[in-house]
């Protein structure tokens, strides 16, 4: 079981879509997929919901009240397992999630405030003991870019001269609203429209398999 932790600083910066995204793209390629909900929003919840009568449903999980005993209400041929950690937490607020997580995948936007914001984030996560070890990889993901603008450009380089590899760059389209309130993901469509958008996530489906 393979145990991906989506977590971010900043709210808004996209950490719902993408765990969503995650957990469907792994039950659209058949694996029997969990999404644990740790943020007291419950959106990931509401998503799951949404979807549970797709052939490639995703069971949630609360997780928000109840960290120790989520793990717990997992069935036991569950194969893939998304969290969605709670806004603005700091790796202090996680160290249950990361003692169990393979992966951390955490968002950044194009904008000052979403990189400052994200810095002591990820400084709080260096001095996690498997961080250090090398243990837990540590992955970040550009969302929202706009390739052909400066802001975007500029957060590409700024971003590669942190610590942790930048694993993907998805671009901003309203596409991601309009899916995740629906309980859908790109990964359920084959459309000429959205292969472009899938392909963004190529590089993270990759790293995330070698976690």
């Amino acid at each position: 079981m393979k145990t991906v932790l989506v977590a971010s600083s900043k709210g808004g910066a996209g950490k719902t879509t993408i765990a969503t995204h995650l957990a469907a793209q792994a039950a659209v390629e058949g694996l029997h997929t969990a999404i644990i909900d740790a943020d007291p929003q419950q959106s990931s919840t509401r998503w799951a919901e949404r979807r549970a009568g797709l052939d490639a449903a995703v069971l949630p999980i609360a997780g928000a009240s109840r960290a120790k005993t989520a793990w717990k209400s997992l069935p036991e041929d569950t194969q893939r397992v998304v969290i969605d950690a709670p806004a603005g937490a700091m790796a202090t607020n996680l160290e249950h999630w990361l003692e169990h997580a393979d992966a951390v995948v955490v968002p950044v936007q194009p904008s000052a405030l979403d990189l400052d914001a994200t810095v002591p984030f990820l400084n709080t996560l260096a001095q996690h003991p498997r961080v250090r070890r090398g243990d837990l990889r540590v992955g970040l993901v550009a969302n929202r870019m706009k390739p052909w603008t400066n802001a975007s450009q500029a957060t590409l380089e700024l971003l590669a001269q942190w610590p942790y590899p930048v694993v993907a760059s998805l671009r901003d389209s309203q596409a991601y609203i309009l899916l995740t309130g629906l309980g859908r993901s790109l990964f359920d469509y084959r459309s000429v429209q959205v292969r472009k958008h899938q392909e963004d996530w190529a590089p993270l489906l990759k790293w995330l398999r070698k976690a």
